[in-house]
């Protein structure tokens, strides 16, 4: 039997990007920090993400038919960690949403995408959200992403 903190602790080993998956719901904007993030399919564009189902985000992901996938830079460290849930601080970090179409852009991002819920899997204890890719954004700076792996967040070495 394999215990679920040994896998997940196992799994950590494997280095991620670092994304907010956004959602408005009731005229609300609601991020989730997410490096269980993937591209699916070139035709038609897909992408998919994993969400836990006991969280806010799996609730508002059912109740919306649009999200946004925004990739984090390097120097977005405290946004990750705040849609985390985890923040510590007294007040949240800086931050803002762009509308973009149906969805919202998180400001500042290296990359997002725009995406229509396309399906919805049952996945043990997350659900496996399927997008279609509906819009693009690239930043026109120069970035360096935010990693996340065992645990930590790093630094691409160039």
């Amino acid at each position: 039997m394999v215990e679920p903190r040994e896998f997940r602790n196992t799994v950590g080993h494997f280095a991620t990007g670092v994304t907010v998956i956004a959602a408005e719901v009731d005229g609300e904007v609601r991020g989730m920090t997410a490096n269980s993030f993937t591209s699916l399919s070139l035709n038609p564009p897909l992408l998919l993400f994993c969400v836990l189902k006991t969280s806010h985000m799996a609730q508002a992901i059912q109740s919306t038919p649009h999200f946004s996938v925004n990739i984090l830079q390097e120097d977005q460290q405290m946004l990750s960690t705040y849609f985390a849930g985890i923040w510590k601080g007294e007040a949240p970090p800086p931050f803002s949403f762009t509308r973009w179409g149906e969805v919202h852009r998180l400001d500042g991002c290296s990359a997002a995408m725009a995406c229509a819920v396309e399906t919805i899997y049952e996945g043990g204890d997350h659900w496996i959200v399927v997008g279609r890719v509906v819009g693009l954004h690239q930043s026109d700076d120069q970035y360096r992403p935010l990693l996340f792996s065992r645990g930590k967040y790093g630094k691409l070495q160039t």
